[in-house]
């Protein structure tokens, strides 16, 4: 227990001290997973939207593929990524091997099918009346989604901050992808592979604490905002 209570104030100590390092090893855990989420979005809810609103014949073939993609293990995602970024690779033109662009990259492919899937039954839960009403008041197509997403704001609000605490959390990707370069490409959960390994406790702890920060203020954001207080 003392060996805990010593890391525990000597990381309050390192981030207290405003340590160059370590503040860079957040800010590009943030960057990269930020990034990755935005493009996520982006695309993820127009196509969970699209999903859920239309009928056509390979939907069923399309969710089942959508729902393989979100048990795919992150690290045969880092292991295709790399084969495809790397000089041999198709995309080896694009230098985006061990870069956070590269990064960002793998983790948006995490982060796409749980912002689609979540978009798709947050729409699907909602009164399928809706639709109905709109459609006798006189909605355009374009005013019954937007009715539809604003209805299921907070449902999709919710996805999009589960699929930024997935990509903030995972390592696989990043190590492969991003090679945890000191100073580049490390962010706060290779880091804290690296350090414990090496034995430097003091600092995993720090980077775990922060990290736990970050996904209790993301999600206590989340929960104002439903609450109306934001």
């Amino acid at each position: 227990m003392e060996f805990f209570l010593k890391g525990f104030v000597n990381a309050a100590r390192l981030i207290a001290s405003l340590d160059l390092e370590v503040y860079l090893i957040v800010w590009t855990s943030l960057k990269v997973s930020l990034v990755a989420t935005l493009l996520a979005s982006l695309l993820g809810v127009p196509l969970g939207t699209l999903i859920a609103l239309k009928r056509f014949r390979v939907k069923s073939l399309l969710l089942i593929v959508l729902n393989t993609m979100m048990a795919f293990p992150t690290v045969v995602i880092g292991l295709l990524f790399y084969g495809l970024l790397s000089r041999r690779g198709p995309l080896g033109d694009l230098d985006l091997l061990y870069t956070p662009a590269g990064m960002a990259l793998g983790l948006f492919v995490l982060a796409f099918p749980t912002v689609v899937n979540l978009t798709l039954a947050a729409i699907q839960g909602l009164d399928p009346r809706l639709i109905v009403t709109c459609k006798l008041l006189g909605a355009t197509p374009v005013q019954q989604t937007w009715k539809i997403l604003t209805e299921a704001r907070f449902a999709i609000t919710a996805a999009i901050v589960v699929a930024f605490g997935r990509v903030i959390s995972e390592v696989g990707i990043a190590m492969m992808i991003g090679g945890n370069i000191r100073g580049f490409t490390r962010t706060m959960t290779t880091a804290i592979a690296l350090e414990t390994s090496k034995g430097e406790f003091e600092l995993g702890i720090a980077l775990g604490t922060v990290l736990l920060t970050v996904a209790f203020g993301v999600n206590g954001m989340l929960f104002l905002l439903q609450r109306g207080k934001l």
